[in-house]
């Protein structure tokens, strides 16, 4: 420490050492933003890891429910019921999560696209403003797409599939006296009444069970047809 050092007041020595140095030159600049570029990598690929093990949750779910399902006449269409709730609820916890991926895939596109391809293959600037909209965005975080947005776009990708699946095997399930608990050797359902008394669930009879299924596959199908966000308005701060 030289004698300058020594002569500045206390307040003054730690106001200078508390704030970290800013990059001077421009390999420092280019050392952060690869530094930077490697951590919101690793961010994004976190968030792609949590939701690739709700899609795994939902199929190893979907997987044992039809196994305890149709394996056995005994066991009750009401288990098929059970797993479409359960992958809602797990579709309502990735689509969540997709969320959170989809701001740090944002920033990683946007260094990309505008940084690391200018490198490779120089073109004219087409938005010479990136750097202040990345600035503002790691200063208040915003997420770029709603709740609704991306429940819509998982159920697409993957879930819509489960959903069919479970469909259809509870439609298996109340139509084929071989799979319920009466020992009648048929394979299809005489009449649409016996479908109806082979859905009743408890108290509830067959016809409220099924206009609910139906009910809920219409909202499921509407909301798989549901475009993207189509402006970019930010839908919510990001709690990080």
């Amino acid at each position: 420490m030289n004698e300058a050092q020594e002569q500045l007041p206390v307040s003054d020595a730690t106001a200078r050492w508390s704030v970290p140095p800013f990059p001077a030159t421009s390999a420092e600049y280019i050392t952060i933003l690869a530094h930077y570029h490697r951590a919101e990598m690793g961010r994004m690929a976190g968030w792609r890891d949590r939701i690739d093990r709700t899609t795994n949750w939902a199929i190893t779910g979907v997987a044992a429910m039809l196994s305890l399902s149709l394996s056995s006449p005994t066991s009750h269409h009401g288990v098929l019921l059970f797993a479409m709730v359960l992958v809602q609820l797990l579709l309502i916890i990735e689509a969540r999560r997709y969320r959170f991926f989809d701001v740090y895939r944002g920033r990683v596109r946007r260094l990309e696209k505008h940084y690391f391809a200018q490198v490779f293959e120089p073109l004219p600037e087409l938005d010479s403003d990136w750097a202040r909209l990345l600035g503002q965005d790691l200063r208040k975080p915003q997420f770029l797409i709603s709740i609704r947005a991306a429940m819509s776009r998982r159920l697409r990708r993957n879930y819509l599939w489960m959903f069919l699946v479970l469909l259809l095997a509870w439609v298996l399930k109340i139509s084929t006296p071989k799979l319920q608990d009466d020992g009648v050797a048929l394979d299809v359902a005489r009449s649409l009444h016996e479908i109806v008394v082979n859905a009743a669930f408890g108290p509830l009879p067959g016809w409220a069970i099924l206009l609910g299924v139906i009910a809920f596959y219409c909202w499921l199908a509407y909301a798989a047809l549901l475009a993207g966000d189509s402006d970019k308005k930010e839908h919510g701060e990001v709690h990080v």
